[in-house]
């Protein structure tokens, strides 16, 4: 069964950090990060490539956010530091057997999403 499971989101202050994990239950080329603010559309915040390990962010969190994985667990994570109230969203981690691209419709798989928010 075909599965990504989100967990690691909550409350934080402003200049905070937050650490969100996703586990796959499928191997997958790449594995990518969205998120949703009410009232806007769900956007891209990063990717990682599972073969060489190279990851590519929004410049919106750049410097900021950080992709890795562990192997052991098919897991990867999305590091949040510097946390600023416009980073709080619904997010969501996404991945698909084929696309390697940004664009949210190029993904198949979706996990469930999980709420962060970030207190000014």
């Amino acid at each position: 069964q075909v599965q990504l499971v989100e967990s690691g989101g909550g409350l934080v202050q402003a200049g905070g950090s937050l650490r969100l994990s996703c586990a796959a239950s499928f191997s997958t080329a790449v594995m990518a990060w969205f998120r949703q603010a009410p009232g806007k559309e769900r956007e891209f915040v990063g990717q990682y490539f599972w073969g060489d390990g190279h990851t590519y962010y929004a410049d919106s969190v750049k410097g900021r956010f950080t992709i890795s994985r562990d192997n052991a667990k098919s897991t990867v994570y999305l590091q949040m530091n510097s946390l600023k109230a416009e980073d709080t969203a619904v997010y969501y981690c996404a991945a698909d057997k084929f696309y390697r691209g940004t664009q949210r419709t190029g993904y198949e798989y979706w996990g469930q999403g999980t709420q962060v928010t970030v207190s000014a």
